[in-house]
C-alpha cells in the first residue's frame, strides 16, 4: 500500500503505520516521488488551489484523499468515482474560532484603527462600539460555528445560529433574510457549495442592520464583494474578512482602503502547531484504510 503525504515533517506525526504500508512525500511542486499510478491514499497539500488537483489524473489506482483541511470544495467536482474524500473536520475548530471572535473584537474596538494611528505615532482617543451587549447571528453551525457562539456568549453577547437544516436553537437558513435586522454581528463560517455560493448578496446585505459588522471566516465567493464593497463605503456595514473573492485580494482593489474593512490575508489557520493539529487524524485515518475499515470525516453534498 502506497501513501503520498505533503510534508516530510509529516512522516514523524503518523505513529506507527501498519507493514507494508510505504510513505513518500510528495509536496505538490517537485517531481513525482514514484508513480502516481501506484499511490492508494493520497494527502495533499494546505489551501490547494485546482492546479494542486492535477495529479489526480495521474493516480489511477487511488482509492482515498485525506484532506489537511476542513474546506473542500476545490476537491468535490474532481475527485474520480470510487475515491473516498475526506476532510480535516474539527482540526482547526480552536484556530479558526479565534481568529473570528479575535476579528470581531478588533473591528468593534477599533485595533485597526488605533494600528494605522500607531503607525503614524499618533495618540488619540477614539470612541469605539464593544461586542458586550450585542446580538450575533452566526451562520454555520458546525464545530467551528459552535465554538465561536461558546466564546461571544461568554464575552455577554446574546448569540443565535443558522444552518442548513433548522433544528432545536437552531434556524433554518430560509429564515435569515429575516433575521438579519436583529443582529449587530453577522458571522459567516460555513462550507462553500454551490447552495452556499453568492448567498451573500446585495440583498443579503440590505436587509443587514445599520452599523452592523459582517464577519467572514468562511470562504470568499459565498459573498459578492462588489455588494460588500458598496455598502462598507457606504459607512452603512463594516466587515472583517480572512477570506475574500477574488483571492488574493489585487494590489488595487478598492477594499483594500475602506476604513470600515478589516482584512487579514486567509490566515485564520496560519499559526504554529498547525502542521502537528493537520495531521493528527492522518495516521489513524491510513490505519483505518490499511485494515479495511470504514473511514471517517467523508465528504457528501458538498462538506
Amino acid at each position: 500500500m502506497r501513501v503520498w503525504i505533503a510534508h516530510e515533517e509529516g512522516r514523524a506525526l503518523l505513529g506507527e503505520l501498519p507493514s507494508g504500508v510505504e510513505v513518500e512525500v510528495y509536496d505538490g511542486r517537485s517531481d513525482y516521488p514514484s508513480d502516481p499510478a501506484a499511490v492508494d491514499f493520497w494527502v495533499p497539500p494546505f489551501l490547494a488551489q485546482s492546479k494542486v488537483t492535477t495529479p489526480l489524473r495521474d493516480m489511477t489506482s487511488l482509492k482515498a484523499i485525506q484532506l489537511l483541511s476542513a474546506g473542500a470544495e476545490v476537491w468535490v467536482p474532481v475527485v474520480p468515482p470510487g475515491v473516498a474524500l475526506c476532510d480535516a473536520r474539527g482540526v482547526h475548530t480552536g484556530v479558526t474560532a479565534e481568529w473570528t471572535v479575535g476579528a470581531v473584537i478588533a473591528s468593534m474596538r477599533g485595533f485597526d484603527l488605533f494600528a494605522r494611528q500607531q503607525a503614524r505615532h499618533e495618540w488619540r482617543v477614539e470612541w469605539t462600539t464593544t461586542a458586550v451587549g450585542k446580538r450575533a447571528l452566526i451562520v454555520g453551525a458546525g464545530d467551528i460555528g459552535g465554538k465561536v457562539a461558546e466564546v461571544l456568549t461568554a464575552l455577554g453577547v446574546e448569540v443565535e445560529m443558522v444552518a442548513r437544516r433548522g433544528r432545536p436553537g437552531v434556524h433554518p437558513i430560509d429564515a435569515v433574510e429575516s433575521l438579519l435586522p436583529e443582529f449587530d454581528i453577522v458571522v459567516l463560517i460555513l462550507p462553500l457549495t454551490d447552495a452556499t455560493r453568492g448567498l451573500v448578496d446585495a440583498k443579503f446585505l440590505s436587509h443587514m442592520k445599520d452599523g452592523a459588522l459582517l464577519v467572514n471566516a468562511a470562504r470568499g465567493p459565498i459573498v459578492d464583494t462588489d455588494a460588500l464593497v458598496a455598502e462598507v463605503a457606504a459607512g452603512r456595514l463594516r466587515c472583517a474578512v480572512d477570506v475574500v473573492d477574488p483571492e488574493p485580494l489585487p494590489a488595487g482593489h478598492p477594499l483594500w482602503d475602506l476604513d470600515g474593512a478589516l482584512i487579514t490575508p486567509h490566515a485564520g489557520a496560519s499559526v504554529d502547531g498547525t502542521l502537528d493539529r493537520a495531521y493528527a487524524p492522518v495516521g489513524p485515518q491510513i490505519r483505518r484504510f490499511a485494515a479495511g475499515e470504514p473511514l471517517e470525516n467523508v465528504v457528501a453534498d458538498g462538506y
